[in-house]
């Protein structure tokens, strides 16, 4: 059994996978940009592991298994793969990202590093003897859109600090123990105007981006925080950078972006076209809230058990799309 790894993924992220599987494979790297010789590497390949797929991409008839090394499938140009090709995701990120969600709650609501910042030049203030109170996440209410694996996880810390926590999703259900409500998305702005704290975590597609527009803005209370772990572009970029600068929300906390370098690079462009850096209202991070140690780890527990049930002629998890001659049957 042959694997491809693109060069620019032969970094670390995969090395775990030769001491986790059970059966014999032949790994190759290749460079998608000399497009005959990738051409030649397909032909001979079982199963290749990227996140893209794109239109340019040689046609790759035998390939059994694309595997994403995570879950976004918007890079996935599906009509341009093999009809024997099964396409896999995996997860594994929902625990760092829920960890950062409830971190970035903590951190706007108990201000650690600014009351450090004032004792260290001798300020007293928002100590028990004199100046303002810091909040509770206690009782607070936060918004989640999407309940998959990262609203999930969210939830179930969220409940963990007595918080109420609701949801929106595209399958509304009965609440969970973790949610006290899972709505469908015809109540959405009505959860919007309920929270103090919102949380993107649905996955980007025709009907979600844009999903936060100005009518979404404007159900936001003016002291609501909003939280996108998710993809940027489900938040239009022109009418998230008004409603912060006007004031209209209260802030943000974003770890996804409109604009990024290419991957490898820590110099890059600016993340987006409007200048969020300048305001004091915004947390700004890289796309970092998931890349944790753990997750590496448990990613390649995942690749290399699909791969291991590929040889064995088992059947694979985590399917996104099965060959198109099953999906006809």
């Amino acid at each position: 059994m042959r694997l491809l790894i693109k060069k620019i993924d032969a970094d670390g992220r995969l090395s775990l996978l030769p001491q986790l599987l059970e059966t014999p494979w032949e790994f190759e790297i290749v460079d998608p940009g000399d497009h005959a010789s990738f051409s030649r590497s397909l032909e001979r390949a079982d199963a290749m592991v990227s996140m893209s797929w794109k239109w340019d991409t040689p046609a790759a008839e035998h390939l059994r298994l694309l595997q994403l090394p995570g879950a976004g499938t918007d890079e996935i140009e599906f009509q341009r793969l093999g009809t024997r090709t099964t396409v896999c995701n995996c997860y594994e990120h929902e625990i760092g990202i829920a960890e950062y969600v409830l971190a970035s709650m903590l951190a706007w609501t108990v201000p650690i590093h600014r009351m450090d910042n004032d004792l260290r030049r001798g300020r007293w203030a928002g100590s028990y003897l004199c100046g303002p109170q810091h909040g509770e996440l206690f009782d607070k209410t936060v918004g989640i859109v999407g309940y998959g694996h990262i609203g999930r996880e969210v939830a179930r810390r969220a409940k963990a600090f007595g918080m109420r926590v609701l949801c929106c999703t595209r399958t509304p259900r009965a609440p969970d123990g973790y949610a006290d409500r899972i709505d469908d998305m015809a109540q959405f702005l009505r959860m919007l105007n309920e929270s103090d704290f919102v949380v993107i975590t649905t996955p980007l597609t025709e009907s979600t981006r844009g999903l936060f527009d100005r009518h979404a803005f404007s159900a936001m209370r003016s002291s609501s925080v909003l939280i996108n772990v998710a993809r940027a572009a489900i938040a239009d970029e022109a009418e998230l950078f008004s409603a912060l600068k006007d004031h209209r929300i209260g802030g943000a906390v974003l770890d996804v972006w409109y604009r990024y370098p290419e991957q490898g690079q820590v110099d890059g462009p600016s993340p987006s076209a409007f200048p969020f850096r300048e305001l004091d209202n915004v947390v700004m991070t890289p796309h970092g809230s998931a890349w944790t140690e753990g997750l590496i780890k448990r990613r390649n527990r995942v690749i290399a058990g699909n791969l291991d049930r590929l040889a064995r002629g088992k059947p694979l998890v985590n399917v996104v799309r099965a060959p198109v001659d099953s999906i006809r049957e």
